[in-house]
């Protein structure tokens, strides 16, 4: 009977060091991004003019129209401004669609030309890349985007 108790605790243990861990994990993640580091946010700006204002624009305007469908059925790619809506989403999930693509998150008949990242980009560009968008925002909807962030 003590040798049931003795597996249990363990087993418990070792289950609440890898709930604590990966939760610690995923808040540091998103703490690597940091729209006030002047290196990221540079190193950041020069991936998102190789990678992503060909579709999102140089300012970060996006597509014109970008809320009305193609005739393809695609919508154009958003604006990563104040004007778009990339600031309503957490860091996590602005991070798993860049890394991956849209076609994860969506049911499969929905169209996007959005592509998945892996293999072109590493996590921390990735994150670069991030930092240089949010670091476009001013600091209400920084704030604003931090809070959802960090739920």
């Amino acid at each position: 009977m003590r040798r049931r108790h003795v597996i249990a605790a363990v087993v418990a243990g070792i289950v609440l060091v890898g709930i604590v861990g990966g939760w610690g994990y995923h808040r540091g993640a998103v703490q690597l991004i940091d729209p006030d580091d002047a290196v990221q946010v540079a190193r950041g700006a020069s991936l998102y003019a190789d990678h992503c204002a060909r579709c999102h624009g140089a300012q970060l305007q996006g597509e014109p129209n970008w809320q009305r469908r193609k005739p393809n059925g695609e919508l154009p790619a958003p604006p990563h401004d104040v004007t778009g809506h990339s600031w309503h989403h957490p860091n996590d999930y602005l991070f798993a669609v860049t890394k991956h693509g849209m076609a994860r998150f969506v049911p499969p008949d929905y169209k996007s030309s959005m592509p998945s990242f892996v293999g072109v980009l590493t996590d921390a560009e990735i994150r670069d890349v991030i930092a240089f968008i949010e670091s476009s925002w001013p600091s209400e909807i920084r704030a604003r985007q931090a809070a959802i962030s960090a739920r």
